[in-house]
């Protein structure tokens, strides 16, 4: 964390943006003393990437990991091969649709805070699944909606 600071201080002086730079060392800083002395601070999931040991853009944990090992753990007890287990969507049309926005919007929000001194860039690590790594982890889907997308038509 503090490399990363001390890294991104400098970016911040040098494009000359003081108070932007004074802001994150101060803000930082202080997590880094509450984190030390009392092993929590406020906005503590700002630094996930490496309270978690993550490498940069890697996927967070979310309740789907837990899903998929736990299906596998139940699937060995009775002896079958997979870990499988099915998600059901209900109004597809709309939730589908959110799996994007909740990702983009995220970021968005973020590199706001991270362009005006707010957040060090590893906060951009502390995120909703991307569609993609969201799709990856789930093996069979029921989508239900009364007035399907042409998207979920398609599904079909």
């Amino acid at each position: 964390i503090e490399e990363e600071l001390s890294t991104r201080v400098k970016e911040l002086n040098n494009l000359g943006k003081h108070i932007e730079s004074q802001r994150l060392q101060q803000r930082v800083m202080n997590d880094l003393l509450m984190l030390r002395e009392s092993g929590r601070c406020n906005g503590i999931e700002n630094y996930s990437r490496y309270l978690s040991g993550r490498k940069e853009g890697e996927a967070p944990d979310t309740l789907l990991s837990y899903m998929k090992h736990a299906g596998e753990v139940a699937s060995a007890e009775v002896g079958q091969e997979s870990g499988d287990w099915l998600l059901i969507v209900d109004e597809s049309h709309v939730t589908v649709p959110q799996l994007r926005a909740m990702y983009h919007g995220d970021r968005a929000r973020k590199e706001r805070l991270i362009h005006h001194g707010f957040r060090l860039p590893s906060a951009l690590d502390n995120r909703p699944l991307r569609e993609d790594e969201f799709w990856k982890e789930i093996s069979q889907t029921v989508f239900v909606s009364a007035t399907p997308s042409n998207e979920n038509v398609e599904w079909a």
